[in-house]
Order: structure tokens, then C-alpha cells, then sequence
């Protein structure tokens, strides 16, 4: 489907393989954005709407549910990702916690080196 301004949605999706990175303000939701974006641009996987989850959004919750694969990235302990998933009844995903990966929250400098390597530790979850 697609809009006028040339974007695309993947609500019509068929099971694929489904990316939900965290978003947030700090420098880690920047990083775990985008290695979503990364991946879903290589075509590791299909970047995917994780606040279409929290507002329960009938096309999205669909989609997930038909996923192959479900690929959390959460950029700290506070797991919005997780909860947001494991509160619509999705428990069955990979989970890649960038706290377990080193960074930290408020700290951790936003780099290509960095993206690569949280970017490596989520492809082997999606193989």
C-alpha cells in the first residue's frame, strides 16, 4: 500500500520475518532504530511498527501473529519492545538487549561502528 508521499506500509505483509527496535529518545533507542532500518534495508527482515503493537492495531497485530520470525531490539533495561510485545500475547521472539551488548543508556555514542555490531549480533538471531 502506499501513500502519497511515496512511503509504504507493510500491513499487507505475508509471514516474513519482522524487526521491532526500540525508537526512544536516548542515544540507545537511536541505535537500536537504526539497526532496524540496516537490517530492513539489506533485507535481513521487515522493520515493523512496534506502537502498532501497544495500540493493538487489528492489520499489524495480523501480520505479527503470521511472522516466521519476530526480532525484539531494546536499547535499555526498561524492555519496551518486550513489554510491548509480551502484552499483546507475543512470546515467541529473538530479543537483542543492547544493556547486555555493553551500552548504556545516556552514554553510549551513537556510531557506524556501534550500529555494525549490534547490526551482527541481530542477524545471527534472524538466520
Amino acid at each position: 500500500m502506499s501513500s502519497k508521499c511515496g512511503c509504504s506500509c507493510s500491513c499487507s505483509s505475508q509471514a516474513l520475518k519482522l524487526i521491532f527496535p526500540c525508537s526512544g529518545a536516548a542515544d540507545v533507542g537511536e541505535i537500536a532504530d537504526r539497526v532496524g532500518r540496516k537490517l530492513n534495508r539489506e533485507g535481513q527482515g521487515k522493520m515493523f511498527c512496534v506502537v502498532g503493537i501497544g495500540g493493538r492495531v487489528s492489520g499489524i497485530m495480523a501480520t505479527t501473529n503470521a511472522a516466521e520470525k519476530i526480532l525484539a531490539i531494546d536499547g535499555c533495561p526498561l524492555a519496551c519492545v518486550q513489554n510491548s510485545l509480551e502484552q499483546a500475547g507475543f512470546t515467541s521472539y529473538a530479543h537483542v538487549k543492547l544493556w547486555e551488548l555493553g551500552l548504556k543508556k545516556g552514554e553510549t555514542a551513537v556510531t557506524d561502528e556501534i550500529i555494525e555490531r549490534v547490526a551482527a549480533e541481530a542477524t545471527k538471531l534472524l538466520a
